[in-house]
C-alpha cells in the first residue's frame, strides 16, 4: 500500500514538473523557458539580448535547393547572457525553434522548444551557461532541418561552426545540381519512343476495328 502511494505521488510530482516547464495553447507551445534561474557556472547575468527570429519558406529563397529557413543562420551572445526570444512563424504550417545542448539540470532534455502551428508569435527567455560553445538551433519537424531550417547560436564566439548550416558551413552530404545533357536526351528519347509505340498500337486497333 505504501509503495502504491509512493508511486502515485512520484507520478503526480513528475507530471507537475512536466506541466510547469510547458506552456501550451491553440497557437503553439513553449517548453523549458527560463528567465530567472542562473546556471551553476554563472555568478550573474552578463547581458540581456533581445532576439526576433522569423521562420518561413521565403527565407530559404537565397539558398539553392532549400525549402524552409530562419531569417538568420547565426547569433552571438556573451557567456551567461539572458536571451529574450521572439519567435515568429510567417508560414501557414508548423515550425519550431529548438536549441539543443543546454544543461539538463535547468532545461529538461537539454533543450528549449518553441513551436507554432501556423502564422503567429511566441516569446520565451533562457540564460546561457558560461562555457564557450556553439549550440544547434533547428526545426525538428520531419525534414525541415534538412530542407534548410537550421542555424547556430554561439556563446563567447563558440567552439567552431556546426556542419550543414546554410551559407556558413559545408553540408555533410553535398546536393548535386549539375546538368547532365545525355541523361536528359536519353529520357526524352525514351518518352518519344513510348508515345510512338502507343500511337502505333492505337492506330493499329482502329484499323482492325473499321477495316
Amino acid at each position: 500500500m505504501k509503495k502504491t502511494k509512493f508511486l502515485l505521488a512520484l507520478l503526480f510530482f513528475m507530471s507537475t514538473v512536466s506541466l510547469a516547464s510547458m506552456q501550451m495553447d491553440e497557437k503553439g507551445m513553449v517548453m523549458n523557458a527560463n528567465s530567472d534561474n542562473l546556471p551553476k557556472d554563472c555568478p550573474q547575468i552578463s547581458e540581456t539580448v533581445d532576439l526576433t527570429i522569423h521562420a518561413g519558406h521565403k527565407y530559404a529563397a537565397k539558398f539553392n535547393g532549400k525549402m524552409f529557413a530562419f531569417d538568420q543562420q547565426e547569433w552571438n551572445v556573451k557567456p551567461c547572457a539572458k536571451i529574450n526570444i521572439t519567435f515568429i512563424n510567417d508560414d501557414q504550417i508548423r515550425h519550431q525553434f529548438m536549441i539543443h545542448g543546454l544543461p539538463g539540470y535547468l532545461y529538461p532534455d537539454g533543450m528549449l522548444h518553441l513551436e507554432l502551428y501556423g502564422e503567429g508569435k511566441l516569446q520565451a527567455s533562457l540564460i546561457m551557461p558560461s562555457q564557450k560553445k556553439t549550440y544547434l538551433v533547428h526545426c525538428e519537424l520531419a525534414q525541415h532541418a534538412e530542407k534548410g531550417m537550421k542555424a547556430q547560436l554561439k556563446v563567447g564566439r563558440g567552439d567552431g561552426d556546426l556542419p550543414s548550416i546554410p551559407a556558413i558551413s559545408a553540408p555533410i552530404k553535398t546536393d548535386n545540381y549539375s546538368f547532365d545533357l545525355m541523361t536528359v536526351l536519353k529520357s526524352g528519347i525514351i518518352v518519344i519512343l513510348v508515345v510512338v509505340m502507343l500511337a502505333f498500337i492505337g492506330g493499329r486497333r482502329l484499323l482492325l476495328r473499321y477495316f
